[in-house]
């Protein structure tokens, strides 16, 4: 009976990915999935954390976008894993991007450190 439910849920996983890559009209790769993230407060700063594994620095774009900071990127498969046969594919990859809403007041971006898959940014209080 576990066979038969493996194979559903990766019938239907098959299928969310092909509408995902698969949508007419669509030219602009958009986003497949959002990073979690934790968001913390002190007297000076925004601190946020974006849980990203397996994606470089170089892969991640960061900006102030209004009363948002947006984090987006790409998360690539690892190469030993494309010639590998497949039984489990959960860590989401492809094209992410994450808005996250900031409270009233005004940021300039700080620091940024991606740290054991986690990227640490903060967002220092103006004024």
């Amino acid at each position: 009976m576990w066979m038969w439910a493996e194979a559903c849920e990766l019938l239907d996983r098959a299928e969310r990915l092909q509408r995902q890559f698969f949508r007419p009209g669509s030219a602009v790769a958009r986003p497949a999935w959002e990073p979690p993230v934790d968001v913390f407060e002190t007297a000076a700063a925004l601190w946020i954390v974006v849980a990203l594994p397996g994606v470089g620095a170089e892969q991640i774009e960061i900006r102030l976008d209004g009363a948002s900071i947006v984090v987006a990127g790409e998360r690539r498969l690892p190469v030993q894993g494309r010639a590998a046969v497949l039984y489990r594919l959960e860590i989401p990859h492809g094209r992410f991007e994450r808005r996250i809403e900031l409270p009233p007041g005004r940021f300039q971006l700080g620091t940024r450190d991606l740290v054991d898959g986690c990227l640490f940014l903060s967002l220092e209080k103006l004024g």
